[in-house]
């Protein structure tokens, strides 16, 4: 019977050759609109820690009070007092704190120039926490951050410029004029968003490049680094490191703390820490308010910074209105496809047809029109993505990539909407009495 229907619709194709290939047409378009802004979309706020993002939290403490909050939301970064004092407690199962710095980095060899390199000072969690992987050698020991030992992991890029891709774990290199041991070399990683340091950053570096250093936080404070970003509660902002103790331990907020938490429960439990620790920073007069904290998960974090850029957003919303605008058209071209079709339809119900075969038959029909728009729909995405650059910035539009899911949704996409607007036509062309189509042919 499929078959039948399926032959039914070809030779009906045949016989209004320009309504059909409007419809396909129109399709085409609405849906290759769609799924272009989709594949933006999505790639823009994709998990980049997928099954494991739902256990790691972002801390946020009120430093400041109310005069310097947005909206009564705490600031996005820790005071060094704060960061360190969560750290210190080993309240969560796993844990780190990182603040965004930028090194001088030298080779032992002369033939390589200085080079200005970006990176995280970073505890020894960080690593294991975010699923960092490693090509040689691995992160430092809790020891080592203990210690203030004088060790680096780098990037495998850094690797390659320093030491031509070889191993070079146990090899030196120097940062600001310091000697640094590399503990480990990272393998490809460039999780996108940069989730773990965005709170530190400027919102527009979201989809850069990660860092090439990483050493421990505790020798980086030793270094008087400080982070490339700093929030400080002052009427200008400014920021003052000549006095490096006074600034350390001030109210400057420029340090990210995450968390891992096994279950629903034990993030409830580290909230009530932070809300009894903010209320213990009240007792001692620090804080003139009351407890204002908040735990994020990785996802409701990057949700909260609207990570997602707001021309991705928009173009869903346009595209997503584009293709309703083309529903309604096709739903008028069904239509008449289908009612010039009534002779055909009162015949087939004087023989017996019912009208729940005429449901089927004009619904496999439509089905068949989408598939078929669905295909060059397919061709125009593609043809979309590839100058997605013209709309977007290179950095997020090298983030778009067309996978089986795509081209799957695509096809999906365009069916659903072909018999969704058939379903109106359909009803009235099913609605034709047999004995008054036959009394006009005859």
């Amino acid at each position: 019977m499929w078959r039948y229907y399926v032959a039914l619709a070809l030779r009906s194709s045949a016989r209004s050759k320009a309504l059909t290939a409007l419809v396909i047409a129109l399709l085409a378009f609405g849906v290759s609109a769609c799924m272009v802004s989709y594949a933006v979309f999505r790639a823009t706020t994709s998990d980049p820690l997928p099954g494991k993002s739902s256990r790691l939290y972002a801390v946020q403490i009120d430093n400041v009070g109310p005069s310097y909050t947005w909206h009564g939301e705490p600031p996005d970064m820790l005071s060094y007092t704060d960061a360190v004092a969560l750290w210190q407690a080993h309240k969560a199962d796993r844990q780190t704190l990182l603040y965004p710095a930028s090194w001088q980095v030298e080779s032992d060899d002369p033939t390589i120039p200085a080079m200005p390199m970006s990176g995280d000072a970073v505890t020894a969690d960080f690593f294991p926490m975010f699923d960092v992987p490693f090509r040689f050698g691995a992160s430092w020991s809790a020891n080592e951050d203990a210690q203030h030992a004088n060790v680096v992991v780098i990037s495998r890029r850094l690797n390659e410029k320093l030491f031509g891709g070889q191993n070079s774990v146990g090899h030196e290199i120097r940062l600001d004029g310091k000697a640094f041991r590399v503990a480990g070399v990272l393998d490809d990683w460039n999780p996108r968003p940069r989730f773990f340091d965005i709170g530190e950053l400027s919102r527009d570096q979201a989809f850069d490049n990660v860092g090439d250093i990483y050493i421990p936080f505790t020798r980086a404070t030793d270094m008087q680094k400080n982070s490339r970003y700093a929030n400080c509660p002052t009427a200008t902002g400014e920021t003052d490191t000549s006095n490096w103790g006074a600034y350390l331990h001030g109210e400057c907020g420029r340090i990210g703390a995450w968390v891992g938490l096994a279950t629903p429960a034990d993030a409830e439990r580290y909230r009530e820490y932070l809300r009894n620790y903010a209320k213990e920073q009240q007792r001692l007069g620090r804080f003139a308010w009351p407890p204002n904290v908040r735990l994020n998960s990785l996802m409701d974090w990057l949700a909260y910074l609207n990570i997602a850029p707001k021309a991705s957003s928009f173009s869903m919303l346009i595209s997503g209105s584009f293709l309703l605008i083309v529903m309604v058209n096709v739903v008028g071209l069904m239509l008449a496809r289908f009612m010039r079709r009534a002779p055909e339809i009162g015949i087939r119900r004087a023989l017996g047809a019912s009208r729940a075969d005429i449901y089927q038959q004009f619904l496999i029909e439509g089905a068949a029109i989408g598939f078929t728009g669905g295909l060059l729909g397919l061709a125009l995405t593609l043809l979309g993505l590839w100058g997605i650059g013209r709309l977007f910035e290179p950095k997020i539009a090298r983030l778009v990539h067309v996978d089986a899911p795509l081209v799957l949704l695509t096809l999906l996409l365009a069916v659903i909407a072909t018999v969704v607007s058939a379903l109106y036509p359909t009803w009235r062309a099913a609605q034709t009495r047999p004995a008054w189509q036959i009394k006009i042919n005859h």
